[in-house]
C-alpha cells in the first residue's frame, strides 16, 4: 500500500476533516538509463558545490532562492510555516454541479483522501455521502509540492477522490486548432451515429484496456537481450496515406465490421464498391407491356374473388 504523501484537513465551513492524501494511481512505464553509444557505459551525474569543489550526497543538499546577490537557504521549516491558509488544508471554495465542469481543467493526478482516525470517520462520511446525494463536487485549494493548486473534490464508491486542476491561464483556447467549416449530409451523420453506436459499452470497466505500447516495449528489450529479430505485430496496417475516400462507404463498413465483430448480423449491409452505372437496355416492345397489364388485371379480379369468398 503507498504511503501518504501529504497530511492535513479538508475544511468547507466550520467543518474539518483530518485527512491523508494518498496516489490514485500508479505508473508501470519501463525508465531507460542513459548509456555511451560508444562502450553501453552508463552515463552517471554528480553533483559538486561550486565553492569547495566536494561531491555531495543527496541529504546534504537543500533549497535556496537567489536574491539579488546572495542565495536564501529556504528550508522545509519554512515551507510548512508559511502563511499560506492552504498549506496544511484542502480549503473547499465553493460545490458546482459535476456537468458543469471543463473536463479540460482536469490534470493527471488523482488522489486518494482517507480519514485520518477515528475522529475523522464522521465528518468525512457526511460530506461523502452528502456530495452523491445532490450530485454536486467540490471546488478546493490546496498546496502541494512547491506551489498552489486548485481541485476537484468528489465521492468515489467508498472514499473521496480528489483531482488535481488546471487554472483558467493553464487551459488554451481552442480556436487556433479549430478546422475550417465542412458541410456534412444527414446521411453521413447518421451513419456516424451508428458506428458510435456500435462500438459503444455501458461502461469504461467492460473494456479490456492493455498497454501494447508497454508490452511492444517489453518485447524489443526481451529480443535485443536474446539476440534475436523482433516479432512483428499481427494485423498491422499501413498508415493513412492521406488520400480522399467515401466517407459514407467507410462508415457503412466500419458499423459492419463492429458488429461482426461481436457476433451481431443484420443492420447495414456489406459495402460493395462503387461501380459505373450500366447502360440502359432498350425500350420494350408495347406487346409485352400489354401482356403484363392483363396480367395485372388478372391478379386483381382473382384477389376480389377471394376477398368475396
Amino acid at each position: 500500500m503507498p504511503r501518504h504523501i501529504w497530511s492535513g484537513a479538508i475544511s468547507f465551513g466550520l467543518v474539518t476533516v483530518p485527512i491523508k492524501l494518498e496516489p490514485a494511481t500508479e505508473s508501470h512505464a519501463i525508465s531507460f538509463n542513459q548509456i555511451h553509444l560508444a562502450d553501453g557505459g552508463r552515463i552517471r551525474y554528480k553533483k559538486h558545490c561550486e565553492i569547495d569543489g566536494k561531491e555531495l550526497r543527496q541529504d546534504e543538499i537543500g533549497k535556496g532562492f537567489e536574491y539579488g546577490d546572495e542565495i536564501i537557504p529556504i528550508t522545509d521549516e519554512d515551507l510548512a510555516s508559511m502563511p499560506l491558509p492552504t498549506a496544511k488544508a484542502i480549503d473547499i471554495v465553493a460545490f458546482v454541479p459535476w456537468d458543469s465542469i471543463d473536463r479540460r481543467h482536469i490534470g493527471e493526478a488523482s488522489f486518494y483522501l482517507s480519514a485520518d482516525g477515528q475522529v475523522a470517520a464522521k465528518p468525512y462520511t457526511l460530506l461523502r455521502q452528502a456530495l452523491g446525494r445532490n450530485e454536486k463536487v467540490a471546488v478546493a485549494k490546496f498546496a502541494l509540492r512547491g506551489r498552489e493548486r486548485l481541485g476537484l473534490l468528489r465521492p468515489y464508491g467508498d472514499v473521496l477522490l480528489l483531482h488535481a486542476m488546471r487554472w483558467d491561464d493553464e487551459v488554451r483556447d481552442p480556436a487556433e486548432v479549430t478546422p475550417p467549416e465542412i458541410d456534412l449530409t444527414e446521411e453521413e451523420i447518421a451513419e456516424g451515429l451508428s458506428l458510435m453506436e456500435a462500438l459503444s459499452v455501458d461502461r469504461l470497466d467492460d473494456l479490456e484496456l492493455v498497454d501494447h505500447y508497454r508490452d511492444a516495449l517489453v518485447e524489443v528489450i526481451e529480443a535485443k537481450a536474446e539476440h534475436r529479430d523482433v516479432r512483428p505485430a499481427e494485423g498491422t496496417e499501413e498508415a493513412p496515406s492521406g488520400r480522399v475516400v467515401d466517407l459514407m462507404a467507410a462508415l457503412q463498413e466500419s458499423v459492419a465490421k463492429a458488429k461482426e465483430s461481436r457476433g451481431e448480423t443484420g443492420g447495414p449491409a456489406t459495402v460493395h464498391e462503387m461501380q459505373k452505372p450500366k447502360p440502359k437496355k432498350a425500350a420494350a416492345k408495347k406487346a409485352p407491356a400489354k401482356k403484363t397489364a392483363a396480367k395485372k388485371t388478372t391478379a386483381k379480379k382473382t384477389a376480389r374473388k377471394r376477398a368475396a369468398s
